[in-house]
């Protein structure tokens, strides 16, 4: 069964078609009865005419191409008017909506109800908007995120340097190192940021090559060992064979780094970090495990947001700036992967990842 804008113009131009022939029909058949009746009238008592019969029968196609040619063209201008009034009207609702958005009146939606093309059209444009608005509000959010993390160090700063010109403060090494310190989160939020811009582009891409996943993740934790050293946090990976994954080598050890750096900041000194690899038939699997004060199950499904921190009141020095995750996700997923972050409070975090052997 035809259905569909499609299929009302079919049964539209098939109703014009059909209507005209059977206007023809019916308007031939009465004319004819009428001048074949006018004819016997006529001939009444006289014999037979037939120079009166042509005429009566030219009279009678005459008439009827008039008549059909008035009816039709009536009949075809009115479900014209109806079809065009059915397709525009909708049209031009979605005309105003769309005007209304691009004025920035994100909340405007069209009404449209049916089964046809012109409805989903319409329901698609109400997707849009509610995207629109969606990302509008994560945008203002975002805005006023970074403003809130520049302004914090900027401030210290400045206070810390107002304090030194006006002679309050002595400019001592901790004192010094303290700007230091600041400027250089700084430098680390403004980096992030650079990074997270560079995977949303469109000219983003991996340089996928066939690698030993193995030794990436050793190279990955030989790289971040003295840190773990210092703090006196235990960090062991398994030991395996080799498996093989089309990675981009560079982006794969910044998936490694961020999550071992998020490790390091959230375990306590004492305590281990573990780093499991293993092969699933066509899947590999990544484990990244910490024992520090995990992660409440009500936070878990924001961390992966952008600068989205657990805890609020945590300082930016050990919180971060809340975009190292948001990255891992982004890379994970260009390497056709999926990362799952499993937390128990007070017990400690897993990272899983899984990429699929291709």
């Amino acid at each position: 069964m035809i259905k569909g804008l499609y299929g009302r113009h079919v049964v539209a131009y098939i109703g014009i078609a059909a209507g005209i022939l059977l206007i023809t029909c019916i308007t031939l058949i009465i004319e004819m009865l009428y001048h074949f009746s006018m004819y016997r009238d006529q001939d009444m008592g006289m014999g037979l005419n037939i120079s009166i019969l042509f005429d009566h029968l030219e009279l009678a196609l005459i008439q009827s191409v008039l008549w059909t040619s008035v009816i039709g063209i009536i009949l075809a201008v009115l479900i014209s008017l109806y079809v065009a009034k059915k397709i525009t009207a909708p049209l031009l609702e979605m005309k105003k909506v769309s005007e209304l958005m691009a004025q920035g009146h994100l909340d405007a939606r069209t009404m449209l109800k049916g089964k046809d093309e012109l409805a989903d059209l319409g329901n698609s444009l109400n997707y849009l908007a509610e995207q629109l608005q969606q990302q509008e509000h994560l945008r203002k959010i975002m805005t006023s995120d970074i403003a809130h993390e520049l302004r914090t160090p900027l401030t210290t700063l400045k206070s810390h340097m107002l304090a030194l010109l006006d002679g309050i403060w002595e400019p001592t090494p901790d004192r010094i190192r303290g700007c230091h310190e600041e400027i250089e989160r700084l430098i680390d939020l403004v980096g992030d940021l650079e990074q997270l811009t560079e995977m949303e582009s469109p000219h983003f891409h991996l340089d996928l090559q066939n690698e030993d996943i193995s030794l990436i993740v050793d190279q990955a934790v030989e790289s971040m060992r003295p840190a773990f050293v210092e703090k006196q946090i235990q960090l062991t990976v398994n030991e395996t064979n080799s498996i093989f994954l089309k990675v981009d080598r560079k982006r794969f050890v910044q998936i490694l780094i961020n999550l071992l750096s998020n490790a390091l900041k959230y375990t306590p000194e004492g305590k281990e970090v573990s780093v499991q690899l293993k092969e699933d038939g066509n899947k590999v699997e990544l484990f990244i495990s910490d024992t520090g004060i995990g992660i409440h199950s009500k936070e878990l499904p924001y961390v992966f947001e952008r600068l989205y921190r657990v805890d609020k009141s945590r300082d930016r020095k050990s919180g971060g700036s809340g975009i190292g995750l948001t990255i891992v996700k982004k890379l994970v997923e260009a390497h056709g992967g999926n990362v799952l972050l499993e937390s128990k409070e007070g017990i400690g975090t897993t990272a899983h990842l899984v990429f699929t052997i291709q």
